[in-house]
Formats: C-alpha cells, structure tokens, sequence
C-alpha cells in the first residue's frame, strides 16, 4: 500500500514524503543527501516495501517540496526531519542517511528524543568536510575533509554564477563511477537540478562548515557505516566513524563493485542485501 502527501513544519514549509509497503511492517526512512531527492532511493524502495514500511521524502529546497528563501542550514534539516517522524507517527524506525542525509542524522540525535529511532545507517559521509590546515595529512585523512578552507568558496561562487548549471555538473561528476550508465547518471544529475543553485549553495556552505567529532560516541542505537574506495571521502574517515560509535557495523565497497559515494544506487544488489541483513540482526 503507498501513499503520497505533505506534511507542514512549524514553519510553514511543506515536505513532499512517499509511504511504500504494509501499513503495520517495520518502518524503514532513507534520508537523501546534498541536492538529491527521494527518488534516489528507488531500487531500495522497490526492494524492500515488500516487508518494510518504507517512508522517502524531499529536503525544503529539494525536489518536490516547498524552496523557501531561508532554512538552509542541516540542524533546520533535522528539526523537519523530526515534524516528519512526529507527523507520520514513525515509531521504531530505522533511519537510513546519505552523504548530507548522515549529517541530518547526527543533527537530529544531538538535538531530539531517540525514542523513535531503532538503528541508524550513515552512508558515506566524513566527519567535516573543510579541512583544518594545522591538521597533518592523517588527521585530514581521519576527519574526512576533502576541502581546503578556500575551496569551500571556490565551490560556492560559480554555483550563484550564471554558468552554475557547468559548475554544478562538473562538481557531481565526481561522485559517481567514471563506466556508470549515462542515463542514470543523467537521472541523478537531472533530479538535483531540481533544487535552485541559490539552495545548493546555502545549503553546501553550512553543510561544509561543521565537524560533528563530538557526536559518535554519544549514539547508543545499533549503527551500519558504509563506505566506498571509489568515493571523495577517504575510506580511512569512514573508518574513523565506525571505531567512534559502539555497537556499529562497517561495511566498505570495492571500486570495482561500483564503489563510489552513490555505491546504493551502482551496486543496489549489494547494497540491498548488507542492508537486509543489518535489519534482521
């Protein structure tokens, strides 16, 4: 049984969400990350609303909802990831995040209750993004960061610039596999497009900024990490993660098994069955 809808933040922003699979299965929340939309996770959806309740929805700013000129900042995205759950009456839910959609996690858990929350999932996602240039290449490593402080803003200006469209295109390239298929390559790049630049570049200049160091060893629910050799983020970040959170899962793809920051939607059959058997553990 799906259903499609919105739900209403506090303030006033309208999210579009899909509810796929059995009313009174599991709950099952995929989280998308930086300019990507719901329809990201798609061959999950398919895969796994035959047993779960599987709940997708779009970022303010993103795809099918509302893009208001303000709220651009990831603990914005955790307070309407929070009236989703409440909204809904998602209870017992594993969380699932991408990229950006792992930092709304740590967000949501530094701020809210974690009596909704049953086990996380953090795909690909460094601890911070900009790098500290008094850190050594192996605290850089560590930590994730693939930016020099200058390249934050080098990023930034081309996407208000009237040439974003090349800027934005170049910038995504990189996250995907060099032998992906075109035409879903062309898909995921078309359904970012979907947020204006003037989103994209709020929202990567907040997301970009913060260092959640402080968050892992405070998360109690049982958490997968995953992680790609073929992905910007050093493996060794994704590592680092796993080692700082108790009672946590590592999982790494290989560059030849579509490896690369969007391995779920390259290698959703090995994506889908790590997944399958971290639900049922």
């Amino acid at each position: 049984m799906a259903s499609s809808g919105f739900i209403t933040t506090p303030d006033g922003i309208r999210l579009s969400y899909t509810q796929t699979g059995p009313v009174s299965a599991p709950n099952l929340v995929f989280i998308a990350g930086w300019v990507q939309t719901a329809s990201i996770f798609h061959k999950q959806v398919s895969h796994f609303s035959s047993s779960y309740r599987v709940t997708t929805y779009d970022h303010r700013g993103h795809g099918n909802s509302d893009k208001p000129n303000f709220g651009y900042r990831v603990y914005r995205l955790a307070a309407d990831l929070e009236s989703l759950l409440t909204q809904l009456d998602i209870q017992d839910a594993v969380l699932v995040g991408h990229s950006m959609g792992s930092s709304v996690l740590w967000a949501h858990w530094d701020i809210y209750s974690h009596e909704r929350v049953k086990k996380l999932v953090f795909i690909d996602e460094a601890r911070t993004i900009t790098m500290n240039p008094n850190w050594t290449p192996e605290q850089t490593a560590e930590a994730g960061a693939v930016m020099p402080p200058q390249a934050k803003f080098d990023l930034l200006e081309p996407l208000r610039g009237p040439h974003w469209k090349e800027a934005w295109t170049a910038f995504s390239r990189g996250f995907f596999s060099d032998d992906i298929n075109p035409e879903e390559l062309k898909f995921a790049l078309d359904e970012s497009m979907k947020s204006p630049p003037s989103v994209a570049a709020a929202m990567m200049n907040d997301h970009a900024s913060i260092d959640w160091e402080d968050i892992f060893p405070r998360i109690t629910a049982p958490t997968l990490v995953i992680g790609a050799k073929a992905s910007r983020f050093p493996v060794e970040s994704i590592q680092w993660i796993a080692k700082q959170i108790p009672n946590s899962r590592l999982e790494i793809f290989e560059k030849e098994e579509g490896g690369s920051h969007f391995m779920f939607f390259e290698n959703p059959e090995k994506f889908n069955r790590i997944l399958d058997e971290f639900l049922s553990s």
